[in-house]
C-alpha cells in the first residue's frame, strides 16, 4: 500500500532511507533545515575550497551500491570511489610515523620497524577480529527491536571478548604502549571512547580490512550530490532551509508534522534523521513520551564532541610528512581521553585528526593551492567550557602547533577558512548537547539497548543515523537507512517507471 512517508533531516541515513522507500513507489518529502542536503555530510566552498564538513572516511562501499541498486541504478554511474594506501599515516607526537596499511605483510613489516615483538601479538588481534566480524557482520543490517535480539548474539560477545574496553581487549595481545593506541583508536572515528567502548566495535577493523578505504573523487560533498540527484529522478520532494518544529502525535501513533513557519504536514509514516535524543527532548511535548522522557535522555551518555578548522592554503605542503588521512597523537592519551569524554575543562593538549584530501584530488582546491581540516577532540557541552570565550584562542592554538610540528608558514599562507565548534553541533545540527556523534557506544547503549529504529514509543516513528541502531559512521547510518526502510516496506522493490 502506497504511504506518504515525512523525512526529517538530509543526512545519509534519511537519503538512503528515502531512496529506498521512493523505489518502492511511496511518496517521500524530505524537509531539511540548512541550505544544503547532506547532514554532516554537508560541504563548504570557500574561495574556490571545497570542503567537506564532515565523514571523510568511507569504507564498505557495497553499502553505497546496495542503496543505487535498491533503485535500478549502478553507483559507478554516478560517483567515482578511488581506494587509498596507507589507510591513515599516524603520528605518536614525538617524532614516530606509523603507515596504517591495508595488506597484512605491509602491517607486520610496518610493526617489525616499531617493536618485533608485537609482531606475533597482532596477528593474533586481527584473527579475534575476523571472529568478531564473522559472528556480528550478519547483524549489522538488522534491527534490534527485542530483547530475544540482543540475547542471540550474547553468547558470542562474552566468548570472543566482545564486552572489553576496544583498548584493555587490544592490549591483550600488543604489549608496546603506541601500537596500542594505533589498534585501539577505532572508537573514536565513531564517537566512543577507546578506553570503554567494547570490542564488538573492531568490526570497523575488519570492515577496513575486508573492503578498503575510500576516497570519493570530489570530496564526500560528491557523494551527496549522487544521493541529490537520484533523489530527484525518483521523484522525492526536497525541502530545503525548513525545519521541523515538531512530531505530530496521535494516541501510540504520529501523523506528521509541524515546521517552524506553523505549516502542519501529514505523514502516514515520519522517518527521523534527526539526533534522536534532540528529536525526542524537543519536537515531541514530555507528556506523550513514556520511556524517553527528560530526566532519562539527561541520564543517557553522549559522545564527545568536536573543534574543526577547515583551511585552504596559498602554496602546496606535498613535501610534509603527512598524507590523505592522518591521526597525530598526544603522550598523554588516556589522561586527554578521560578528560574529553569525562565532560571536565577544555584540554590545553590535542588528539587530532587532520585531514588533506588535495594529495589525492588537487580538483577541490585552486591550482596550486592546499586543503585540509583539522578536526580536534573536544568535550560537549556538559562541560563547563564557555566556548564564547575560548574558541578564537584555541583556533589559535591548534594552527599555531600545526605550523609548529607539520605545516611550516601555515597561518602565512592560509587563504581560506572556516570552523566550528560544539555550539555548532547543537545550533546548527541539533545534537543533544552538542554531541558529534549522539548516543555514545558504549556497553550500555548498543545494539537492543541503544534508542530503537522503530520507536518504543510510537508505531510509525522511524528514527536512522549516528544515535540509533548500528550506531556512527558511514557503513552504519547507512545501514540504519535500510533497516528502517525495510521496517516500512518488506517487500520487493517495484520500481516507478
Amino acid at each position: 500500500m502506497k504511504k506518504n512517508i515525512v523525512v526529517i533531516g538530509s543526512g545519509f541515513g534519511g537519503m538512503a532511507a528515502a531512496i529506498r522507500l521512493a523505489a518502492k513507489g511511496h511518496d517521500v518529502t524530505i524537509f531539511e533545515k540548512r541550505d544544503q542536503i547532506g547532514g554532516r555530510a554537508y560541504q563548504y566552498e570557500i574561495n574556490g575550497f571545497k570542503f567537506d564538513g564532515g565523514p571523510t572516511v568511507i569504507t564498505a562501499p557495497y553499502m553505497f551500491d546496495e542503496v543505487f541498486a535498491a533503485a535500478g541504478r549502478q553507483r559507478q554511474d554516478y560517483m567515482t570511489l578511488t581506494p587509498l594506501d596507507p589507510f591513515y599515516r599516524i603520528f605518536d607526537g614525538n617524532g614516530r610515523v606509523f603507515n596504517y596499511y591495508h595488506q597484512l605483510d605491509q602491517m607486520l613489516a610496518e610493526i617489525e620497524q616499531f617493536n618485533p615483538t608485537a609482531v606475533s601479538g597482532y596477528r593474533r588481534f586481527i584473527e579475534r577480529t575476523v571472529d568478531i566480524f564473522e559472528a556480528f557482520h550478519p547483524y549489522t543490517d538488522q534491527p534490534f527491536l527485542k530483547l530475544t535480539d540482543m540475547l542471540k548474539i550474547m553468547p558470542d560477545v562474552l566468548r570472543l571478548g566482545g564486552y572489553l574496553g576496544t583498548y584493555r581487549f587490544v592490549s591483550r595481545f600488543v604489549k608496546d604502549d603506541f601500537l596500542q593506541r594505533v589498534f585501539s583508536f577505532h572508537p573514536l572515528l565513531i564517537g566512543g571512547n577507546p578506553l570503554d567502548t567494547p570490542a564488538i566495535y573492531t568490526l570497523i577493523v575488519q570492515f577496513e580490512k575486508q573492503y578498503g578505504v575510500y576516497y570519493a573523487l570530489g570530496g564526500t560533498g560528491a557523494i551527496v550530490h549522487a544521493f541529490g540527484r537520484l533523489l530527484d529522478e525518483l521523484g522525492v520532494t526536497v525541502h530545503l532551509e525548513t525545519e521541523v518544529a515538531e512530531i505530530l502525535v496521535n494516541g501510540n501513533s504520529v501523523n506528521g508534522v509541524r515546521l517552524a513557519d506553523g505549516t502542519k504536514v501529514s505523514a502516514d509514516v515520519v522517518v527521523c534523521n534527526g539526533d534522536v535524543a534532540y528529536a525526542y527532548r524537543y519536537l515531541i511535548p514530555e507528556q506523550y513520551r513514556r520511556k524517553y522522557t527528560n530526566r532519562r535522555l539527561e541520564w543517557m551518555r553522549y559522545s564527545m564532541s568536536l573543534f574543526v578548522v577547515y583551511f585552504g592554503t596559498k602554496r602546496r605542503y606535498v613535501d610534509s610528512p603527512l598524507h590523505h588521512h592522518n591521526i597525530i597523537f598526544n603522550p598523554r592519551y588516556k589522561g586527554l581521553l578521560k578528560d574529553v569524554f569525562g565532560g571536565r575543562a577544555l584540554p590545553e593538549d590535542f588528539c587530532l585528526y587532520l585531514h588533506m584530501p588535495t594529495i589525492t584530488d588537487e580538483s577541490i582546491a585552486p591550482p596550486g593551492c592546499e586543503s585540509f581540516y583539522v578536526l580536534s577532540l573536544v568535550p560537549n557541552l556538559a562541560s563547563p567550557t564557555d566556548w564564547e570565550q575560548v574558541a578564537e584562542p584555541y583556533r589559535d592554538r591548534l594552527l599555531q602547533f600545526l605550523e609548529d610540528h607539520y605545516l611550516p608558514d601555515l597561518q602565512a599562507n592560509i587563504i581560506a577558512e572556516h570552523y566550528i565548534d560544539p555550539r555548532h553541533f547543537q545550533n546548527t545540527l541539533n545534537s543533544y548537547r552538542g554531541a558529534a556523534f549522539s548516543v555514545k557506544p558504549n556497553l550500555f547503549q548498543s545494539a537492543w539497548l541503544r534508542p530503537h529504529n522503530r520507536s518504543e514509543e510510537f508505531e510509525n516513528l522511524y528514527f536512522v543515523g549516528a544515535g540509533t541502531h548500528p550506531g556512527a559512521g558511514v557503513p552504519s547510518v547507512l545501514a540504519s537507512g535500510k533497516i528502517a526502510a525495510e521496517l516500512i516496506d518488506p517487500t520487493p522493490v517495484r520500481m516507478r517507471v
